[in-house]
């Protein structure tokens, strides 16, 4: 029996997208007893009808993380889609560049935090990894979801989307700018008397083909008081 901090921690660390093996290592435990953790809790939350009666926050009225819920919207809109698999189960996918490992893990547990009862599972791609995760119920959460890309159709956040993201403006608008964005520094030269002068500073770029995904961009930084510059294709 272990001390049950030490599950609790175990169970955290799971739920951010800690592997097992590593998992096991940071709680000090076998990885067996991490799986056993992991799915035994997953297993008898759907074996109750408490736990199948909490699948969905807009079908069941389950709480929903709402800070998490704004993170990944931006992060589906920038660059992410979904797709419909077998018995009508739906998968959500994110692609996260290996390059940052960091988006990797927020982008695991953002999923698990706004659909705990789904698993969240990773497929590995030249340069990058797809983070998926399956539910029936994600086309409820992105009503956004539809035939055809999204800069070849409207996009409109619904009510409660609107509501949330106005909430939230800076997580919004880091999923959006860590999925289809880009940092860097900048790098200004100044001549003076005694020599020439650097002045440096961080600049975010935002790049995507639809206009309304931007404009979306545009008023979460507003809210926000982030000045902006739109650059002509």
């Amino acid at each position: 029996m272990y001390p049950r901090g030490t599950v609790d921690m175990a169970l955290r660390l799971s739920a951010i997208g800690i592997l097992d093996q590593e998992n096991a290592r940071i709680c000090g435990v076998s990885a067996a007893a991490i799986r056993h953790w992991r799915c035994g809790r997953r297993q008898a939350s759907h074996g109750t009808a408490a736990g199948r009666s909490l699948t969905c926050p807009r079908c069941h009225g389950r709480s929903l993380d709402e800070a998490a819920y704004a993170y990944l919207l931006g992060l589906y809109l920038g660059d992410g889609h979904i797709t419909r698999g077998r018995r009508d189960v739906f998968v959500l996918s994110l692609f996260c560049s290996d390059d940052w490992p960091g988006l990797l893990a927020a982008a695991r547990g953002t999923m698990s935090a706004v659909m705990p009862m789904s698993g969240v599972f990773c497929v590995h791609r030249p340069g990058c990894t797809q983070v998926k995760s399956t539910s029936k119920h994600w086309p409820c959460l992105f009503p956004q979801h539809g035939p055809g890309r999204k800069h070849t159709r409207e996009i409109a956040l619904e009510q409660w989307q609107s509501a949330i993201v106005a909430k939230y403006p800076g997580e919004f608008a880091r999923g959006l700018f860590h999925s289809d964005g880009w940092r860097g520094v900048n790098r200004v030269r100044r001549k003076a008397a005694d020599g020439d002068r650097w002045h440096e500073y961080p600049r975010y770029l935002f790049d995507n083909q639809s206009t309304d995904i931007l404009r979306l961009c545009g008023d979460a930084l507003n809210r926000l008081g982030v000045g902006l510059a739109v650059l002509a294709a």
